[in-house]
């Protein structure tokens, strides 16, 4: 290539100089034959010019001839030759994290497995001559739930989760969720915005059961719109609802649900949460509203289980009303400064029923816990209490975290005409969490009833006992 260049180089220097200037220098003769040499050199310079025009060089690029072969050697072509050859920016790397499951991520998409096993074995010791075969021993699955969830890009969200309880497979959370600054936007099945106990996870719970208004008063997930707004220690929710799922679906045609069911409902709460020194607090307030929209032969009931979900049995409960709509309020109170934490709620649920005076029905409880593992203490998160990992886990350098919890629960679902009874509980709770995402539960209940499920002799005021034990993986 480099003698191809010369010659190159030397046929455009000679073809430079005029016939007459070389005549002047040299013969005639001599000047013709020079002239001829130069025409085969060039007839010789433009086969080979075809031949390599056809190919590629030795590199893979196609070759370069004549004077752009001469060109590209330049030193302006030399300093972009680098440019040409850039590569494209280089794919975000997926980072896999471990939080109870892999968690990868890869620029700002995530995805992750969500599990949860919870298995239950209770025993309800109430007066023997109350003949009900839901009392005694009992165990139970409490949840098997399996799901994802995951960043999708741009603020785009989601979380899916299935869950097998009482013999049946339900939608959990399952929604699509979109983030922005301060904002939250999340659609699909969860839970609306009622009661720090109802809202904190199940399995960073203190004691096994939420407080018994809530499962008295319906509380549960419900398809709907909800948005949430956070900065600093101010947290609002507010979001509009139909119904759960599993009474909107056609299956549940008739009186209660399907396309026969209208139900909608409007949820709103607000949360103040300063922290001072290393002390955090909770304020908080929640009120909504619920539309039944049935046909008026439906009909709501609020009762109670003896704490414990492995029976079937409750032991208080209001008859079975035909309601409009309910109202509901709640006001919410927590502290927690090292191993101490503290929380209380009171809460009112104000039914309208068809042709008949309203009821309102009452629940609160309150509760002091601590933690007898030196380094561990209560979590706390978006307005909620959060897991937290043991500071010396067992297998390093500990015995993992070690919780006593003792709870005052209140339940009364008297008013007016309706004496569906009431219910005072008093628990103590035993936690053990020997590594992250791991926990062992032992509870006592005891629950003192007045206007409760009658015994034979018509005593409605009478004592129950429970023993409740449970093993909870979660991740």
């Amino acid at each position: 290539m480099s003698r191809l260049l010369a010659t190159t180089a030397l046929a455009a220097v000679i073809a430079a100089f005029p016939a007459s200037a070389m005549a002047q220098e040299i013969g005639d003769a001599e000047a013709q034959n020079m002239r001829e040499e130069i025409r085969a050199l060039r007839a010789r310079l433009e086969a080979l010019e075809s031949r390599l025009a056809t190919g590629a060089d030795q590199t893979g690029t196609p070759a370069q001839t004549g004077a752009a072969a001469v060109a590209s050697t330049s030193p302006a072509t030399q300093a972009e030759a680098p440019a040409a050859s850039e590569k494209p920016a280089a794919k975000p790397a997926t980072k896999i994290a471990w939080k109870g499951s892999p968690q990868f991520t890869e620029g700002d998409k995530q995805f992750k497995v969500k599990g949860r096993i919870q298995a239950d074995a209770n025993y309800v010791s109430a007066p023997s001559s109350l003949a009900d075969r839901g009392l005694g021993f009992s165990n139970e699955m409490r949840r098997i739930r399996l799901g994802a969830q995951g960043k999708l890009g741009a603020g785009f969200g989601y979380k899916l989760e299935l869950e097998l309880s009482d013999n049946s497979v339900d939608l959990v959370d399952t929604y699509l969720s979109y983030s922005k600054g301060p904002w939250l936007i999340t659609l699909g099945n969860q839970n609306s915005f009622q009661s720090l106990d109802e809202l904190t996870g199940d399995t960073t719970g203190s004691v096994m059961e939420r407080a018994a208004f809530t499962d008295a008063f319906n509380f549960e997930r419900r398809l709907g719109l909800g948005a949430q707004y956070s900065r600093g220690p101010l947290l609002a929710q507010v979001g509009v609802f139909t119904d759960d799922i599993g009474a909107l679906s056609n299956s549940s045609d008739g009186a209660n649900g399907g396309d026969e069911n209208n139900s909608i409902s409007f949820d709103g709460r607000l949360v103040f949460a300063p922290k001072i020194g290393k002390t955090q607090l909770h304020f908080g307030g929640s009120a909504h509203w619920r539309k039944l929209n049935r046909l008026e032969d439906s009909t709501t009931r609020y009762r109670q289980r003896p704490f414990v979900h492995s029976t079937n049995t409750r032991l208080i409960g209001t008859p079975a009303m035909n309601l409009s709509d309910e109202t509901h309020y709640g006001l919410e109170l927590a502290a927690i400064s090292g191993r101490w934490h503290g929380v209380g709620e009171v809460h009112a649920q104000r039914a309208n029923r068809i042709g008949l005076p309203d009821v309102t029905f009452r629940g609160a409880y309150a509760e002091v816990g601590y933690f007898l593992t030196s380094g561990d203490s209560r979590g706390y998160k978006d307005g909620i209490f959060s897991s937290s990992a043991p500071a010396h886990p067992l297998g390093k350098d500990g015995i993992g975290s070690i919780q006593v919890n003792l709870r005052y629960d209140w339940l009364d679902l008297n008013s007016r005409d309706i004496r569906g009874g009431t219910q005072n509980g008093y628990i103590v709770g035993l936690i053990w969490s020997p590594i992250e995402n791991l926990r062992f539960n032992v509870n006592y209940a005891l629950l003192d009833y007045s206007g409760a499920t009658a015994l034979p002799s018509g005593d409605r005021d009478y004592n129950a006992q429970v023993i409740g034990t449970r093993f909870e993986l979660d991740f």
